[in-house]
């Protein structure tokens, strides 16, 4: 009996010893958002809120788990439930590298060619001479919305289609595409200058026996951030070739924005942004910018990033250490006459569109958010007498640990 109490208590000590015991976090986050507006006279009310438990731990003296998922309800006219999986990933450090496996978030240097969640692989590696990464990935398991992948017509209409219990296969899941990159990141070169270049390609696993024939691209993304004490600039391009059915084709974006700090009692800064997708240009190999990820612009008339310009004014003040305050303004411009199509095909100059929203976080878990805008056809050449599309909105977090 001696013999097996000494046996037991040497065992919990080896299981709950400071080298082998995993370190656990627990936490519910809540996120609620309620709106209210439309077009002209005839205003909408809905209702988005998501419940994401996350868990993280470690594992032994390298490794990390982390796991959180997420309950979706909307409601505009009904009810809709969607479950889903979010960041979930598994990380490993090593003397000068790492690897992180599982769903995880991956963005090129500016977010125009592929932002998100994507499943699968990276490694990463760290020198004098910057931080280098290659990744490979699959979208085909993400749930469709949040992957928002619409590079053709089947994959805009499969997008719009409600999701179907009695069709969860068809109606859930987000287009079947392969994305590989390959990174580096400089963060002072020079001790001055952060650099970010990335090379990718994307591969459409829709319809494997006609991959020849299918939709794939592939991006080089760079972006460059040069402070100057409360003067911040950055500018960034990306070079797309496409190859569609065997056809080739060639698109850019960019963007330039300035930031700097005012000369005033509290903390507040101006910032201007400037970004172009290309259009398509008729009788010519130059098309369209299309990305991976659909990136909307702007707060309430949201294009995609494809065929289109925006000019951005941006005004942000921390009032105190609980309250900020912010304001932009959007003016948008069609590059072509095809790409987008809303407010018709008359106009280049699609309007303006103001914003303002007041932040209070009273407590470290609690953040309170609430907004208004409208967006001014008005001031544009597309649909002049088009109806104005506002909205008001409330957005509530609850952290719970």
């Amino acid at each position: 009996m001696k013999n097996f109490k000494k046996y037991f208590l040497g065992t919990l000590m080896i299981l709950f010893s400071c080298r082998y015991v995993w370190s656990m976090d627990f936490g519910i986050l809540l996120d609620q958002n309620a709106g209210f507006g439309g077009y002209g006279t005839e205003p909408k009310m809905n209702y988005s809120g998501i419940l994401i438990p996350r868990f993280s731990a470690l594992l032994g003296e390298n490794g990390d788990f982390y796991a959180s998922a997420g309950l979706r309800a909307d409601y505009e006219t009904t009810w809709t439930f969607t479950p889903e999986l979010l960041r979930t990933e598994f990380s490993w450090r090593f003397p000068g590298s790492s690897l992180t496996a599982g769903r995880m978030y991956y963005s090129d240097p500016l977010g125009f060619a592929a932002e998100g969640l994507f499943d699968g692989i990276q490694y990463s590696f760290y020198t004098d001479a910057g931080n280098f990464s290659a990744g490979a990935w699959y979208t085909g398991f993400l749930y469709k919305k949040r992957a928002n992948i619409t590079m053709n017509d089947d994959e805009l209409e499969k997008i719009s289609l409600d999701l179907d219990y009695n069709d969860f296969l068809n109606t859930y899941f987000a287009p079947r595409r392969a994305l590989a990159a390959i990174n580096w990141e400089h963060p002072g070169l020079g001790g001055l200058v952060q650099v970010n270049l990335a090379l990718l390609g994307q591969f459409d696993l829709d319809d494997l026996p006609n991959f020849s024939d299918a939709l794939h691209t592939q991006y080089l993304s760079g972006k460059v951030i040069i402070p100057f004490g409360s003067f911040i600039l950055d500018f960034g391009a990306c070079a797309e070739l496409a190859e569609d059915s065997g056809e080739f084709s060639f698109a850019l974006a960019g963007e330039l924005g300035a930031a700097f700090g005012l000369p005033t009692p509290f903390e507040d800064q101006f910032s201007v942004l400037l970004r172009y997708s290309s259009g398509k240009l008729e009788d010519s190999q130059f098309a369209a910018f299309l990305p991976l990820t659909a990136r909307y612009q702007g707060e309430l008339l949201k294009p995609n990033f494809s065929g289109i310009s925006m000019i951005s004014l941006n005004y942000l003040a921390r009032l105190n250490s609980t309250m900020s305050l912010e304001g932009f303004s959007n003016y948008f411009i069609r590059n072509d006459l095809a790409t987008l199509k809303l407010y018709g095909t008359d106009g280049y100059f699609l309007g303006n569109e103001f914003f303002a929203r007041f932040l209070w976080s009273p407590f470290s878990d609690i953040q309170i958010n609430c907004g208004a805008g409208i967006f001014l056809p008005v001031l544009g050449n597309a649909a002049p007498s088009a109806d104005v599309l506002w909205r008001a909105e409330l957005n509530v977090i609850l952290s719970l640990y």
